[in-house]
């Protein structure tokens, strides 16, 4: 296991092109690595290798019928992998990039062990250079909070080591997130709006917004 440290520019994060191929070559070897995102920090694997995913899933010692997440760069990453309807993008483009997470009906592409054999998957754009810039590289990756389940969500990159450790191949150091809380879920079903987990989006603005 190592660390990258990023670089900070004028307030924002990003990371040099030697540090990025070693991220790609992770993901691409089916390894883990955590990232910085605005929230809290991440846990990803590529999202289409099942192994990968499983290994995530051991190391996070999460239960396998609890779906993961994944982010993506944009509105077009995002419809690779899911069904995007009129007001899904009207919500991407109000909140996103941001501390916003969309349930959405997924696309054959997505392995049922991510999305716990549901028809859906959380999807979001993060609202952090580092984290956008791997997707542009690489593609979606998984998106979960970097921690043993049920243990507090991680703030800094070291929170993440004392939990996962050398399950992890390569850690993405980006300094402490600077909203410090998981992103809020919510639900378009058919007919209405479900707010599954609430996070620093309030659900009465993403209500405001569908209602417009």
């Amino acid at each position: 296991m190592r660390t990258i440290v990023c670089e900070k520019n004028n307030g924002k994060l990003s990371i040099n092109k030697e540090d990025m191929d070693s991220v790609v070559t992770e993901l691409s070897a089916g390894r883990l690595i955590v990232y910085p995102t605005e929230t809290v920090y991440g846990l990803g694997c590529d999202p289409f290798d099942e192994t990968a995913v499983k290994r995530l899933f051991m190391a996070k010692r999460r239960p396998f019928d609890m779906a993961m997440s994944i982010i993506v760069q944009d509105i077009a990453m995002m419809e690779e992998v899911a069904y995007v309807d009129d007001r899904a993008i009207k919500l991407v483009k109000e909140f996103m990039p941001g501390p916003l997470t969309l349930i959405l009906p997924k696309k054959p592409v997505v392995p049922n062990i991510l999305s716990a054999s549901t028809d859906e998957i959380g999807i979001r754009i993060p609202d952090c250079n580092v984290a956008l810039s791997i997707v542009k590289e690489f593609g979606p990756i998984v998106s979960t909070s970097a921690n043993v389940h049920s243990h507090n969500s991680p703030l800094t990159c070291q929170d993440a080591m004392k939990d996962l450790g050398p399950s992890v191949s390569l850690y993405v150091d980006g300094g402490k997130s600077p909203i410090g809380q998981p992103s809020t879920i919510i639900q378009l079903t058919e007919d209405e709006m479900i707010l599954i987990r609430p996070g620093s989006l309030p659900k009465e603005r993403v209500e405001a917004v569908l209602n417009e």
